[in-house]
């Protein structure tokens, strides 16, 4: 009689040690189905904002492409205009050459083709496709070229300069492509200050590659003008083309580096040109 007592507690005790068991393996996976869950929710979550990142890219680059085509159109028809123009304007200049009045009258409308061819080369350049032509050189020259081409402008805005470049500092890019994104930049700090201040460019190498930084003592920008720099025409510039910082978005770009620009806390907006060493070992 006795076992036959013990028998179905024993039996209890088994099933209640089984059940246990059970529900903790139980437990366990349901807390490692949550955990997969959530990594493969976040995984989701990460891909499909890469996925958004990389479909904006896509669609700018088409539009970029799109806009190439056209503006590279619009670029060689004014051009193929301008030549003659230039030439009538130079055979006018030699007969009115003892007519001061006229002489001057003349040289406004020379200033404005001027502008114009300007605005051509942009769109040209906005539209060139090379790869970067490689050699190494001192970067301290290409950026007192670019003072020398802007001297007229920087003396009538009474705006001086401070550089802080030193002068063994070498970069490898394509110079010309190189020297086209610093005047740029010059450009877009002059006109930033059209009551005179002062142009800063300051260069530096480190470990991730040679910076450029074009600052001015201008009113700074607007945040929606932060977001939009490099935009293609876009500008907040009466007659601007809006090329000048795109341009050098695509010189930054085929230099495998990176350009940004903000407000500077000390005021004003300062903009880094950042060419990555990686690119000039392949180029070497």
């Amino acid at each position: 009689m006795s076992e036959d007592r013990i028998l179905p507690e024993t039996l209890k005790l088994d099933g209640s040690a089984d059940l246990e068991a059970v529900l903790a393996a139980w437990h366990t996976a349901t807390v490692r189905l949550e955990q997969t869950h959530e990594t493969l929710r976040a995984e989701v979550c990460r891909l499909t904002d890469e996925l958004e990142v990389k479909n904006r890219e896509l669609a700018r680059k088409n539009r970029l492409a799109d806009l190439g085509q056209m503006a590279s159109h619009i670029a060689h028809e004014v051009r193929n205009n301008l030549v003659p123009v230039a030439l009538y304007l130079s055979l006018l200049r030699r007969r009115i050459s003892a007519d001061p009045g006229s002489l001057d009258m003349l040289e406004k409308i020379a200033a404005s083709f001027t502008a114009l061819d300007v605005t051509v080369n942009d769109l040209l350049h906005f539209t060139s496709d090379r790869d970067p032509h490689w050699q190494s050189f001192p970067l301290v020259k290409l950026i007192e070229e670019a003072y020398a081409s802007l001297a007229p402008q920087l003396s009538a805005q009474a705006i001086k300069t401070a550089t802080k470049v030193d002068g063994n500092l070498c970069i490898t890019a394509d110079r010309d492509m190189l020297r086209r994104a610093v005047l740029n930049l010059m450009f877009n700090a002059i006109d930033a200050m059209p009551n005179g201040g002062v142009l800063k460019v300051s260069a530096s190498s480190g470990p991730q590659g040679v910076e450029i930084k074009v600052a001015d003592t201008g009113e700074g920008m607007s945040q929606d003008t932060v977001r939009r720099a490099f935009e293609p025409f876009y500008t907040t510039k009466r007659g601007g083309t809006g090329l000048g910082l795109a341009i050098v978005y695509r010189i930054a770009e085929v230099h495998g580096g990176q350009i940004t620009g903000e407000n500077s806390p000390k005021g004003g907006a300062v903009f880094a040109l950042r060419i990555p060493h990686q690119a000039q070992k392949a180029a070497a």
